[in-house]
């Protein structure tokens, strides 16, 4: 290694060679009180290291960045945060100086920036000047976690006058971006069991807290588990709780899709429903259930009971009506299943009631002349006609 020139680089030289001569020192001997006290500086040590770590890094370039993280064996990510906290660092003059003497960790740093670069773009500098120093000297009393709930209430402390408009602004930002951020997965095991994650905006996460809640009070629950059921509700309640929602919402509540409210179709054989006989019942998403399932079920809102060999609904309308019925739909969506085009495995929700023979051209709007097509594919096919 060449001899260092620079009085950082030297600096580092005599910081190592003055570790090296404690090396091989023993510890037993340092009292209690000692034993705090070296701790404590060697706290210090480290976040004047590492704010020397990111002043430096902040310098390098994306070669030398390469360069740094294969020769001490951390990963480029890790080097790339020392690089965006030197970055940060160099506008942010009272966090850098009070992390170059020891008086915050690295931590602590990372959230006075965080919450600094929260403030309004257009805030007079001299209020952000504020806010910095603020934030500084509570970090002398206060951990990381506790620095960031009063981040976010920064503004009341620096501008006051300015608090109602900016929280307004910055609700409405958060929740645009969790918008964004929706997201549901949800997958069947095959075992009888679904699993899943989501994301939802806070307000959403509340009200369905709500109304699972409202499933899981103490005398709800002990109306349908019986006396003895717990009074805090854990996963497993609230988990039941989400199957009784479910159940409970109807179709009425919900927008149709494909001419059909979001019912769920089981097709229940007249004997498994007065239980004459015990058979699996098919859902029209392909799935089954139970016949106790089923039966329970066949008497709730949110599902519709198609009994074989019971009486049904009129599904033959002739040309009284151009377009079909909700029982005609159901009717056909239990029929074909998906679009029909070959190939296409559109589910009925997402496909339109197709007329073989045009209604304008004298066809019949019943189930026996008309099938399940995508948009893509009815589109198609009225280009052919």
């Amino acid at each position: 290694m060449a001899t260092p020139r620079h009085r950082i680089a030297v600096a580092v030289a005599h910081a190592h060679a003055e570790l090296d001569t404690v090396t091989d020192s023993s510890v037993w001997s340092m009292t209690p009180e000692e034993t705090r006290t070296t701790l404590v500086e060697i706290t210090r040590l480290k976040t004047r290291a590492a704010e020397l770590e990111a002043r430096v890094a902040e310098h390098a370039d994306d070669q030398t960045l390469d360069t740094w993280a294969h020769q001490t064996r951390q990963r480029r990510p890790a080097a790339l945060r020392a690089v965006k906290l030197g970055q940060a660092l160099a506008t942010r003059s009272q966090v850098r100086a009070a992390l170059a003497a020891g008086d915050l960790v690295v931590e602590q740093a990372q959230v006075i920036v965080e919450a600094l670069d929260q403030l309004p773009a257009d805030l007079d500098p001299g209020l952000v000047d504020k806010a910095e120093r603020h934030l500084v000297a509570e970090a002398r009393d206060h951990d990381a976690r506790v620095l960031r709930l009063l981040g976010k209430r920064l503004l009341e402390v620096v501008a006051p006058d300015l608090v109602d408009a900016y929280e307004a602004a910055q609700l409405a930002r958060e929740e645009a971006d969790a918008l964004v951020a929706a997201k549901l997965k949800i997958r069947d095991d095959g075992h009888g069991k679904c699993h899943g994650t989501f994301t939802i905006p806070s307000f959403h996460g509340a009200a369905l807290t709500k109304m699972l809640l409202a499933f899981t009070n103490p005398r709800h629950r002990t109306a349908t588990e019986g006396a003895g059921a717990p009074r805090r509700p854990g996963p497993q309640a609230l988990g039941r709780a989400l199957c009784e929602l479910i159940e409970r919402i109807g179709d009425k509540d919900l927008p149709s899709t494909g001419g059909v409210g979001a019912t769920v179709v089981v097709t229940i054989p007249l004997e498994v429903l007065e239980e004459r006989l015990e058979q699996a019942c098919l859902l029209d998403t392909g799935g089954k259930i139970s016949p106790a399932l089923a039966r329970r079920l066949a008497c709730e809102a949110g599902l519709l009971p198609v009994v074989l060999g019971g009486r049904s609904q009129i599904l033959d309308l002739g040309r009284k009506r151009r377009f079909h019925t909700r029982a005609q739909r159901i009717a056909i969506a239990l029929r074909d299943q998906h679009c029909t085009e070959p190939g296409c495995d559109w589910p009925p929700a997402m496909c339109h009631t197709h007329h073989d023979q045009p209604w304008a051209h004298g066809g019949p709007t019943d189930v026996a002349h008309a099938r399940l097509l995508c948009p893509r594919h009815h589109a198609r096919y009225h280009r052919r006609t």
